[in-house]
């Protein structure tokens, strides 16, 4: 039986764009990915509710999984608590996104404070880099089934980062 590979938007910190697509070069074969062609400034407003449709329209639109790839200042940008929060939307007719962080490098603890607000709700998961397809895969199932299972655990409060925060790179 083949197995399926889910459509994973992927959240991570521009200035670790080069390790992203080493990712998902890497691991090619156990998702589609979405939103690596995103620039720093995904959607040009100030108006963030504007801002937060324009990402589910643009580019969660047909995804079903976001994977947050924690870098050392990922938890710092605005845009990936935007994304993130935009992904457990539960739009009408429709499911959230499961949710993922993956670490980039061991020494990346620091969370996304929203990734975070999920993991300790038992609805997202955190992990160390995957060493193979069928862990990553194994990881997005798992993340892909919670969407469906587990929705009452999504803690997505509305406040939202105005600003990136600072971090030394």
């Amino acid at each position: 039986m083949k197995k399926v590979k889910h459509k994973c938007f992927i959240s991570f910190h521009r200035r670790d764009k080069d390790e992203v697509d080493e990712f998902c070069q890497k691991f090619s074969g156990s998702f589609i990915r979405r939103g690596l062609l995103m620039e720093d400034d995904i959607v040009d407003s100030k108006n963030t509710d504007y801002v937060m449709r324009r990402i589910r329209e643009q580019y969660l639109k047909d995804s079903t999984v976001t994977i947050v790839l924690v870098g050392k200042c990922t938890w710092a940008r605005r845009f990936v608590d935007w994304e993130v929060q935009a992904s457990l939307r539960n739009p009408s007719a429709s499911y959230p996104n499961g949710l993922v962080a993956i670490q980039l490098r061991n020494s990346y603890k620091k969370l996304p404070s929203r990734v975070k607000l999920n993991i300790d709700s038992s609805y997202a998961k955190f992990y160390e880099y995957p060493t193979t397809n069928q862990s990553l895969s194994n990881i997005i199932d798992e993340a892909y089934y919670s969407r469906y299972n587990y929705q009452e655990l999504i803690v997505n409060p509305r406040e939202r980062n105005l600003y990136n925060r600072t971090c030394e790179y």
